[in-house]
């Protein structure tokens, strides 16, 4: 009996395979091309570069001036990030209109046009058309990274809600390792490629058109926004099977009616919403995090550190992709176990290790001419920060920003998430070749102060949300805060002291 009883837990516990096909088919077309058009654009620089120059020299008879080049490929470069904010503001709103299926299948025009235009950039003679298809991609991974995170904490059941909502990182590694391959001169990374390995974003786009309409919309949209009890039921039991459909069902309904009266929220309420302020405030710093944590420090030092460990100049490309793929392993890893330790102990740990080695690279870095055994040590600790990143802050940002917040100011959040994380990318691209230049390894010193103070935040006020509810994890949220800024007078009367 007790033997049946467990095998049926344990069977409980594994996503039904529709679900799983779900997930697959919401990522491959959404943060899949995100990470895949952050990777894909590095191994063509020269080339691009090259017709820009070409194309130049062909419309003025003169050749473009090294400041004039540097400007049109920062431009062609920083155009996605533009794009991933524009995505980021409108990604909730088309959410609630279209919704979480509707607007990934319809963001794909996004990426199908960029892909048209990048890939006849070279043809037609115009880097405008680079210009313009990189904007393109950059709304349709802003657009992304808003609503699929959305789409899969709605469709997973609350045991798996972690682990499904890893989905996210998983494809975005995915995505950057996919990119960092088709790059190589071996596949596209040759010159008279560089059109057609641009245009191969076109690719991902197609295969969520073919397989995302075979499953069903968001069971909590269906339910709570449209008032569609039975199309609810019918999602339900296509995702979870028919024998746990029941509970998830019950679970939307306490949500809705919590919700009861309640319109979906524009984020500029979520900022006057008092009940919300603290989960606010999370995001924000969890999003600022993420991007000035040190990451993008490790990929910058990464080909420095390779070089001074013997590595040679062409071989160097293809220890980035080993880089690459630490990242995918790692982001797979943390799937598998955030269901088990929970997502506070995973971005704390993830935050602490970061840490730690941001004290030994900026060590290693400082004595890279002492002894030939630290240029290896210091490959070691950008192996060890890369793993540390994905085990925790590369994949429980998004999966805490979905269950912090309830159905009416979920999207909110989301736009508001997506775009401090947009902006945060943005200064950082723009403000750290300064510090590099400043503080040169130092640097290290500036994130280590950034991880130690997410680690005392993230301690002292985020709840662990592990197998709780939505509805769960709001009245924890509050009656924790409430116990941390209230006291308590003689009779046992509960007094607010002070309020954020």
């Amino acid at each position: 009996m007790n033997l049946s009883e467990g095998a049926n837990k344990s069977k409980k516990e594994l996503p039904n395979k529709s679900l799983l096909l779900a997930v697959f088919a919401a990522c491959v077309g959404g943060t899949f091309q995100y990470g895949y058009n952050i990777s894909v654009i590095n191994a063509p620089t020269k080339y691009v570069q090259n017709f820009i120059n070409q194309t130049w020299m062909q419309r003025y008879q003169t050749n473009i001036s090294q400041g004039g080049l540097t400007l049109l490929w920062s431009t062609i470069v920083s155009m996605f990030t533009l794009g991933g904010l524009i995505g980021t503001s409108v990604g909730g709103t088309l959410s609630v209109k279209l919704g979480r299926r509707g607007t990934l299948l319809a963001n794909n025009a996004f990426s199908l046009t960029a892909a048209l235009l990048m890939g006849l950039s070279s043809t037609a003679g115009s880097f405008e058309l680079l210009i313009i298809g990189r904007l393109l991609s950059g709304m349709n991974a802003g657009i992304a990274l808003c609503v699929q995170p959305l789409y899969l904490g709605e469709i997973a059941p609350t045991a798996l809600r972690g682990a499904m909502g890893m989905g996210t990182s998983v494809f975005i590694t995915g995505g950057i390792l996919t990119g960092q391959v088709m790059g190589l001169k071996e596949i596209l990374g040759k010159e008279e490629y560089w059109p057609i390995l641009l245009s191969t974003t076109c690719i991902p786009a197609f295969l969520q058109l073919l397989t995302l309409p075979w499953f069903p919309e968001s069971p909590r949209y269906l339910l709570i926004d449209k008032g569609d009890e039975e199309s609810c039921k019918k999602a339900l039991r296509q995702l979870h099977g028919l024998a746990d459909s029941g509970d998830a069902l019950e679970d939307i309904e306490k949500e809705k009616n919590n919700l009861v009266g309640f319109q979906a929220k524009k984020p500029w309420e979520l900022f006057s919403d008092r009940s919300l302020r603290w989960q606010l405030l999370t995001i924000i710093l969890l999003n600022i995090a993420q991007q000035l944590n040190g990451i993008n420090a490790i990929y910058f030092y990464a080909d420095y550190v390779f070089g001074q460990s013997g590595i040679p100049m062409d071989k160097i490309p293809y220890a980035t992709v080993g880089t690459g793929a630490c990242e995918c392993i790692t982001a797979l890893t943390c799937g598998m176990l955030i269901e088990y330790l929970g997502r506070k102990v995973l971005i704390m740990g993830g935050y602490v290790l970061m840490s730690i080695c941001c004290v030994f690279f900026t060590l290693t870095l400082t004595f890279q001419d002492f002894s030939p055994v630290f240029p290896y040590l210091s490959m070691a600790c950008v192996f060890a920060f890369i793993l540390s990143f994905g085990l925790g802050p590369g994949g429980v940002t998004n999966i805490l920003t979905t269950e912090l917040f309830t159905q009416n100011t979920r999207p909110a959040a989301f736009m508001i998430a997506g775009s401090v994380n947009w902006l945060s990318f943005f200064l950082i691209s723009m403000v750290f070749p300064f510090i590099v230049i400043g503080l040169q390894q130092y640097c290290f010193l500036v994130f280590l102060a950034v991880c130690s103070l997410v680690v005392t935040y993230i301690f002292f006020v985020v709840p662990e949300t592990k197998n709780k509810t939505f509805v769960e994890i709001q009245n924890e949220f509050q009656s924790l805060k409430t116990n941390k800024f209230c006291s308590s007078d003689g009779a046992g009367t509960i007094l607010l002291s002070t309020s954020i």
